[in-house]
This record gives C-alpha cells, sequence and structure tokens, in this order.
C-alpha cells in the first residue's frame, strides 16, 4: 500500500455503540489509526493499527477501549485509513 494516500472519517457514537462501531471499522481494513474523543473534543485514545492485526493483536485495542467507555456517554471516532495508491495509465 506504499504510495496510497490517507483520509480520515469521523463518527458520532453513543457510549453503548463504541465498542460495536469499532469492532465493524476495523473489520472494514486499511485502518492505520483510530482516535476516540470526548463530547469536549479531548483525545481520549490516539491509537496506531498496523495491517493485517487480528485476533489475539488486537487485545490491548479493545482493552484500551473498554477502559473509557465508562467515561462518556457520546464519542467521537476518528478513523484514519489508508487507500490504494491509483494504478499508473499508459
Amino acid at each position: 500500500m506504499e504510495g496510497g494516500r490517507r483520509r480520515t472519517e469521523e463518527f458520532q457514537v453513543a457510549g453503548g455503540e463504541l465498542m460495536d462501531r469499532l469492532k465493524a471499522i476495523v473489520r472494514e481494513g486499511r485502518v492505520r489509526r483510530v482516535v476516540i474523543r470526548n463530547p469536549e473534543g479531548r483525545t481520549l485514545l490516539d491509537i496506531p493499527l498496523a495491517a493485517g492485526l487480528v485476533g489475539a493483536a488486537l487485545v490491548p485495542f479493545w482493552a484500551a477501549v473498554a477502559s473509557v467507555v465508562a467515561v462518556a456517554a457520546r464519542y467521537t471516532i476518528v478513523v484514519e485509513k489508508e487507500e490504494p495508491a491509483p494504478e499508473a495509465e499508459g
């Protein structure tokens, strides 16, 4: 994926939806980084994810997420994804 471009997406979720939404985002793949912010915009977690992480390798990530779920009722999830580089024509 070298030479690809990165883009970010933001999602507003309720505390009870945080884990499910993050699981869906991680399953999509190409996620390079996840930032979780509280309603005031303060960053609670900022976690880079290596491409291809699965299973047990994600346990520390899920433990960190679980530790912030009880802190606030609403969260903003900022997801940085890497898009494949467009193929050169010609």
